[in-house]
């Protein structure tokens, strides 16, 4: 299966430019997987550049999780995330997705300086 990178599906939800959503969606066409890493890029670009609240960044991530033509890495840990991330918006998508990761993993706690995160259960404040 193909993949793609963060510009890819930050042109997929923010749309943009047309020429890029145009290829964008030709290339995911016929199946794209998403990677972690990717994904996580993504959720903060439309952060920090578009400056999108936690609410639009949910629906994104919402948008890619269930998108016809993209295959996410581990998309049960994606969707953990998500969960978390939407009861807790003081934490960024990328926090919830690295201790949804740690959880299916079963490498818990997960150790952190980060005060908000610690408050998730499986995470504890160093």
């Amino acid at each position: 299966m193909r993949a793609v990178d963060t510009n890819v599906l930050v042109g997929l939800v923010t749309r943009d430019d047309p020429r890029q959503v145009a290829a964008a969606e030709a290339f995911v066409a016929r199946g794209a997987w998403v990677s972690h890493l990717v994904l996580a890029e993504a959720m903060w670009v439309l952060d920090a550049v578009y400056e999108l609240g936690p609410v639009e960044v949910a629906k994104a991530a919402e948008m890619l999780l269930n998108h016809k033509d993209l295959t996410l890495q581990d998309a049960d840990a994606v969707a953990s995330a998500l969960a978390s991330f939407r009861k807790k918006r003081s934490l960024s998508f990328s926090d919830c997705l690295v201790l949804a990761i740690a959880r299916k993993a079963g490498h818990l706690p997960l150790g952190t300086f980060d005060r908000e995160l610690s408050k998730l259960d499986g995470a504890q404040r160093l």
